[in-house]
């Protein structure tokens, strides 16, 4: 990657990371914390690694992702939006009654989402079946999901894990949010997870650990990944929750609110900054 096509992806990512203030301040409502840390992650898929095509969001042989970990819907939508499937302005809509951006992903209503998600656990075994499906089709087509660190908590996420390296499914790239942080606090207090990579490598996974704020370290996993034959991957990428908005970073409190007005202008001057900077204004 060229220091160019960094800065862009960085550019970007502050742009999401806007989208994700501007649409939970318009809701008065949502979850900026973990859309926050995962805007770098949605940026790179969405802006360099997926083959979609926003004019044709049903393309039969584009990439899938699923966002199992629902509630993080305003970062997914900010980087639909910045994509261009749909316009950037709508995304104050979000949650309002007859708003097609709803509080969780709905894939018959919103452009560019594969699967309605919000039920914790549920989103990666629909994953997994999408990527059992494009293998019996022969297809070329990659499947990507993303979890959050608490939602491995759910039971149901281990028996999609067992099926997808059951049936050798490396076409499937799983990604963890590795914040630490979920809705009651720390997750290793609330229900640790850990050591979560030495559990999915003995369900069969390729396992990568990087740094999921670093575009070097995204794109490096996700091309490994697609050199791994015969087993899935697994990503297990350590991020700051509420990242690059002072009073949200590593606060559990963020996880499930809305910032009000005075809270608005201070997360989108630091990001107006971040973003001035990047552009060298």
């Amino acid at each position: 990657m060229t220091n160019n096509e960094k800065k862009q992806l960085q550019i970007t990512a502050c742009k999401v990371r806007m989208g994700v203030i501007e649409s939970t301040h318009g809701a008065k409502a949502g979850h900026p914390g973990g859309s926050l840390s995962a805007a770098d992650l949605f940026t790179y898929l969405y802006f360099k690694e997926m083959n979609v095509d926003p004019q044709n969001p049903k393309w039969e042989d584009r990439d899938r992702f699923v966002l199992s970990k629902g509630h993080t819907a305003p970062g997914l939508y900010a980087a639909l939006a910045n994509r261009g499937f749909f316009p950037v302005e709508d995304l104050p809509k979000l949650r309002h009654i007859d708003s097609y951006l709803q509080g969780h992903p709905n894939m018959n209503t919103v452009p560019g989402v594969d699967m309605s998600t919000g039920s914790l656990g549920q989103g990666i075994s629909c994953a997994a079946g999408m990527a059992l499906g494009l293998k019996h089709q022969g297809k070329s087509a990659r499947v990507y999901t993303l979890l959050g660190d608490g939602e491995i908590q759910e039971g149901q996420v281990w028996e999609a894990m067992m099926l997808a390296s059951h049936y050798k499914l490396d076409n499937f790239c799983v990604i963890i949010d590795n914040n630490g942080l979920q809705i009651d606090g720390n997750v290793a207090d609330v229900m640790s997870p850990y050591p979560i990579g030495d559990k999915l490598a003995a369900f069969g996974f390729y396992v990568l650990h990087i740094d999921g704020h670093n575009f070097d370290q995204i794109e490096s996993a996700l091309n490994e990944a697609k050199t791994v034959k015969g087993q899935p991957t697994a990503i297990i990428m350590k991020t700051v929750k509420g990242k690059d908005v002072s009073f949200m970073e590593n606060n559990a409190g963020w996880h499930g609110k809305a910032p009000n007005d005075a809270e608005y202008e201070q997360a989108m001057n630091e990001l107006k900054a971040i973003l001035a900077e990047l552009e060298g204004k």
